[in-house]
């Protein structure tokens, strides 16, 4: 008996190897970014049964229970999914939002955590690189992993100075794919989950940057219960494969 465990232990074991080594020759991009924190057990679940590695862009923001995404509360969450090769980037500590650009090199922002919340004030460049770097200065203490020098602006809302600030700084920004975006803040009336199920799995295409979130509190019949597995299993059963922005062509300069 114990010889038959062991057995099929190595036996996994050896396929769970031999499908790690096979190139990944039709890439997707799976990129969260953190919300009320309610779907994360799961979302952490699913992706260890499907064996996939996604980017996390992290900021601080409140959450269903705790003391924030980035707080005590959830820094064994972060230290397991560091553990596990998942690779983190930064969304702004405190979710801070373009508004407009402004005369000699300064934005008006607004953050929607923290305790500037609601808050819109004008920005210089130190300013926002300094915002940039707190997430990823707190992403490093709880994973143990260091952030990609990326970011995704909080609703990707950014302008051309505001980017060309943050490149001065070591930050590349990442978008998503037009079909990459998977409705999770859309409202569930309009657009419900069978919907956006049917639509990504249409519309995907090689090498695109997919983004869903840590729980929208907005949006009443959550996107990850219903979707998450399905698409990962169908995007797989079509021939894709899912890699971190650590591999992605574009950003090879910036996280090499």
């Amino acid at each position: 008996m114990r010889f038959s465990v062991l057995l099929a232990g190595c036996l996994a074991a050896i396929s769970w190897v031999a499908q790690a080594a096979v190139p990944c020759n039709k890439p997707l991009y799976l990129t969260f970014d953190t919300g009320h924190m309610g779907v994360a057990p799961l979302v952490a679940e699913v992706l260890n049964r499907q064996q996939v590695k996604v980017t996390f862009f992290a900021a601080h923001e409140p959450t269903q229970e705790g003391d924030g995404t980035l707080g005590e509360h959830w820094a064994a969450w972060w230290r397991a999914r560091g553990a596990e090769g998942h690779a983190f980037a930064s969304h702004t500590y405190d979710h801070v939002y373009w508004r407009a650009d402004q005369p000699q090199g300064r934005w008006l922002m607004r953050a929607s955590a923290g305790p500037k919340k609601g808050l819109v004030e004008s920005w210089d460049a130190a300013q926002y690189c300094q915002e940039l770097q707190r997430a990823n200065t707190r992403l490093q203490q709880l994973t143990g992993q260091k952030p990609l020098p990326l970011f995704r602006a909080p609703g990707g809302k950014t302008s051309p100075s505001l980017l060309a600030a943050a490149k001065q700084c070591g930050f590349a920004h990442v978008g998503w794919a037009d079909a990459g975006f998977l409705g999770d803040e859309l409202p569930s009336d309009k657009y419900p989950n069978a919907m956006l199920l049917k639509r990504a799995l249409k519309n995907i295409r090689s090498g695109d940057i997919l983004m869903a979130h840590l729980g929208i509190w907005s949006r009443q019949d959550a996107w990850a219960p219903a979707v998450l597995e399905p698409l990962v299993e169908g995007l797989k059963a079509k021939g894709f494969c899912f890699a971190t922005l650590r591999d992605h062509p574009q950003y090879n300069a910036w996280t090499h």
